[in-house]
């Protein structure tokens, strides 16, 4: 019982808002005189052990609260996505975005491709571009000739500077006039079918289609007998065809070898001098494409 105190003390919870602290007087401190001033230790362990019952319901809890919570966000998410009629796989229009001044870009290069191939005529046009060695082994190759489903065997083969003795009709003439420089021929056979081609060689694109321009039904290329072909078209009629390209003209003369004379009737003739005249012209596309090409390479 202490001096001068009325009714007993309250009991000061440091963990409850509403319990106040006991007043200590200055004539008679707390410190430990007696056992009525000294405070009661089970009391206060009771109270901390209902403190921490309470916080660890308090944060079990509040974890539920969270799960709902989340659970809630979960389901609010899976409705709005299923909720959205759009079946057609599109994606929703969003807000654009701009970058700010002075925002690095993606570098930009210029498109780049590979060079042109160079032109095959480009090479066959002058003597001076078309330098690759010429004779009638490499203008007219190989024993034989096929075309489609027709073989024709070479014959005799010819190559002279004297375009004018190449030539019969009108042509002498028109070769020499426009500058031929060189006439090499051949002759193909398929039965009693025979064709002698003549190609005619000008130092310019230019001179070879005058050449063929000034032309007519009697500019015709003599044929060559030999090697097994026997004289044709010597006094018969036959079938000629006249072309050019680059600085080649190229004339071709078809008949029979027996001597008779061809007339519209005589398709495999027409076809014949027309297979012959295209195997030339591929011959000398083909010269032009392998220098075309040997140029690039270098």
């Amino acid at each position: 019982m202490s001096n001068g105190q009325g009714g007993p003390q309250s009991q000061w919870d440091p963990w409850k808002p509403q319990s106040q602290q006991p007043q200590q007087h200055p004539q008679q401190p707390w410190s430990g005189g007696g056992d009525e001033g000294t405070p009661d230790w089970a009391a206060l362990a009771e109270a901390s052990e209902t403190r921490g019952k309470r916080r660890k319901l308090l944060f079990i809890g509040g974890g539920a609260l969270a799960t709902v919570a989340i659970g809630a966000a979960v389901a609010l998410a899976v409705v709005s996505a299923n909720g959205h009629d759009d079946a057609s796989g599109h994606p929703t229009k969003v807000p654009s975005a701009s970058l700010p001044d002075g925002s690095p870009t993606a570098p930009s290069f210029a498109p780049t491709s590979a060079p042109p191939p160079l032109d095959p005529k480009v090479f066959i046009s002058s003597a001076k571009k078309d330098t690759a060695p010429l004779s009638p082994a490499t203008l007219f190759p190989g024993a034989r000739l096929t075309m489609g489903s027709t073989v024709y065997k070479k014959g005799a083969t010819g190559d002279t500077t004297s375009c004018a003795a190449a030539a019969g009709g009108s042509l002498p003439k028109i070769l020499a006039a426009d500058g031929c420089t060189r006439v090499m021929r051949a002759t193909y056979t398929n039965g009693d079918i025979a064709v002698t081609v003549g190609v005619a060689l000008f130092d310019t694109e230019a001179q070879a289609t005058k050449a063929r321009q000034q032309t007519d039904d009697h500019s015709i290329v003599r044929a060559l007998p030999g090697k097994g072909v026997a004289a044709f078209c010597d006094g018969a009629t036959c079938r000629s065809t006249r072309n050019a390209y680059g600085r080649y003209a190229y004339f071709t003369l078809a008949g029979f070898t027996n001597g008779k004379n061809v007339t519209t009737k005589d398709t495999a003739v027409f076809r014949a001098g027309d297979d012959v005249a295209e195997f030339t012209f591929q011959q000398i596309h083909r010269r032009g494409q392998a220098q075309a090409s040997a140029a690039a390479n270098r």
